[in-house]
């Protein structure tokens, strides 16, 4: 009899020959790049560093693609995108310190937005570590700690052999659901030092299934096939999870209303009868909801943008399907059901009871109906027509990238299908480096980034990397003069804005100066020169000079 324990992984004869004969001149980075190979890797990002010398040196000797920006915190955000349009582990090079330290907000994005990114950070020399204040360059008593709320694991290394566990490790953490941002940390010394080791040839690094408890989804498959009025809010879990098909089936097998969060987007069909769409600040949807005898909510938290600012009161039976088990009922009392979306609904999908309803299609219209006229009545033309013409203009299966910005809180709501966002953390500047990450992903498809001019300004330095690695993306900046929103808010609560304003560059001509082609826009024009541009190969610019307002919330009174 075999017993699993007994199984070994047994190397190859070619893998043993490569073991016993390693190449000449190989460092401690050598054994990092010959591990991400290994994993299945084929892709880095990242920003070189005094201390990370030894990784980039490596890459050199490597057949991983380096793509290199000009900031950590853009090299993040590429990583992000690159991750969630792959589902991959999106390696992340970086240095010691304030190199390190610049990658936060991005990795809190991708944290939020569980994106698998694997972050490898160098260190000060093994002398200089356990906090004593030594004097090395960049040195931090405790770096990884400055990690440890961001990312989902940290993973430590202190000698040579310590290196392929610990990237393992770390990449299986960063696949297992919920997928997330790891960090590892490896000191300068142990990255230059001439690697002893055997060449690594193969890895194992498999992540764990998070399967949903039997006797929970019995429960839930009986409640929804018994309730009156069921409803779904789809979160970004289903989509992460590649589930938007079991979803649909689970829905129409129940005929439940469904009705995706901002990070959902996609998760359902956007004209499908039972779709409520997207509109989950509106009051007419909350309404909706709290009004569900049974509410199954799937791979979302709940949080403050998908409860319309917390003011969502369920009456009926929630029943919660989340990987993230800090989430698990963390703001409703639930039927907790803590497993992969995918896989809990394949299990609603098998065991529920057909539930028949010819009535629900009717009542999805009437609130859809109601929600359209609520924003016809607010004279926000302008606004519609801008986004119905970027719609347009973007190729059907094309990716698009929004920074927080006025027309991207619009395409949370009223944009008719995926979209990727930082909504999930909600820092300025990730719509173009995440954009330039999906184009290195897939350079057969044109991307487009959407910022204002504020967030324009945190990565314009990426026009770049855009130019230098001719990379298919459109950044369609939407100047208003500074930070509109914030504009907004100010304006609405304090009847005066302040520091909202900004004094910008030429954005045309700032872009032509690194090479890219831009022309300036105007909201009729629009849907002509962003088609153009998407269609042209390589890195364009496109400026929309425009003031859009917000539709009025609903979460206030």
């Amino acid at each position: 009899m075999t017993h699993d324990h007994d199984l070994v992984l047994r190397p190859t004869v070619a893998q043993t020959e490569a073991a016993l004969n390693p190449p000449p001149g190989r460092t401690g980075g050598d054994l990092v790049v010959e591990t991400l190979a290994g994993l299945g890797a084929s892709t880095v990002f990242g920003l070189p560093g005094q201390h990370a010398l030894g990784l980039f040196d490596a890459l050199r000797r490597s057949d991983l693609r380096y793509v290199g920006l000009r900031v950590e915190n853009n090299a993040g955000f590429a990583a992000d995108a690159y991750g969630r349009t792959t589902g991959e582990v999106a390696p992340l090079f970086l240095s010691t310190g304030p190199g390190a330290l610049t990658s936060l907000s991005a990795l809190q994005e991708a944290a939020a937005g569980s994106a698998p990114v694997l972050t490898i950070v160098s260190q000060v020399p093994v002398a200089g570590l356990g906090g004593g204040r030594h004097g090395y360059l960049h040195e931090l008593r405790d770096q990884q700690a400055a990690f440890r709320d961001v990312v989902k694991s940290v993973h430590t290394v202190r000698t040579q052999s310590q290196i392929p566990s610990a990237i393992a490790a770390a990449w299986e953490s960063a696949l297992s659901a919920p997928h997330g941002p790891v960090y590892v940390e490896i000191p300068q010394d142990v990255l230059l030092a001439p690697a002893t080791l055997p060449q690594v040839t193969a890895v194992d690094a498999t992540p764990h299934e998070l399967v949903p408890r039997p006797e929970l989804t019995a429960v839930a498959a009986d409640l929804l096939a018994k309730a009156e009025r069921p409803a779904i809010i789809a979160g970004g879990g289903v989509v992460r999870a590649d589930a938007a098909g079991k979803l649909r089936a689970l829905a129409e097998r129940v005929n439940a209303p469904v009705v995706c969060t901002f990070g959902g987007k996609g998760a359902f069909p956007w004209e499908h009868p039972l779709s409520l769409q997207s509109w989950m600040e509106d009051r007419h949807v909350t309404d909706f909801l709290e009004d569900a005898d049974v509410l199954l909510v799937v791979g979302s938290g709940l949080g403050e943008l998908s409860s319309n600012y917390h003011t969502f009161a369920p009456r009926g039976r929630v029943i919660q399907i989340e990987a993230d088990a800090g989430k698990l009922e963390s703001n409703h009392s639930a039927l907790g059901i803590h497993a992969d979306a995918r896989l809990a609904l394949q299990a609603l999908v098998e065991t529920v009871e057909e539930r028949p309803d010819d009535k629900a299609p009717a009542r999805v219209a009437e609130v859809l109906n109601a929600v359209r006229e609520r924003i016809a009545a607010q004279e926000l033309t302008l606004e519609q027509d801008v986004l119905a013409a970027v719609r347009a203009a973007l190729p059907a299966k094309a990716p698009s990238f929004w920074d927080m910005t006025i027309l991207a809180y619009w395409a949370w709501s009223a944009w008719p299908g995926p979209l990727h966002s930082a909504q999930g953390a909600g820092g300025l500047g990730y719509g173009f480096p995440a954009a330039l990450g999906a184009a290195v992903a897939d350079p057969t498809t044109p991307v487009l980034a959407v910022s204002g001019d504020g967030g324009a300004l945190y990565s314009i330095a990426e026009l770049a990397t855009a130019k230098q690695e001719s990379l298919n993306v459109t950044w369609l900046i939407v100047d208003d003069g500074g930070y509109g929103i914030l504009r907004e808010y100010m304006n609405d609560t304090f009847g005066r804005a302040t520091a909202t304003e900004l004094t910008r560059p030429d954005y045309v001509a700032l872009a032509e100066s690194f090479g890219v082609p831009a022309v300036r826009t105007s909201p009729e024009a629009l849907r002509e020169d962003l088609t153009a541009a998407l269609a042209a190969p390589g890195p364009s610019v496109v400026v929309l000079p425009a003031v859009l307002r917000m539709f009025a919330p609903t979460h206030l009174g």
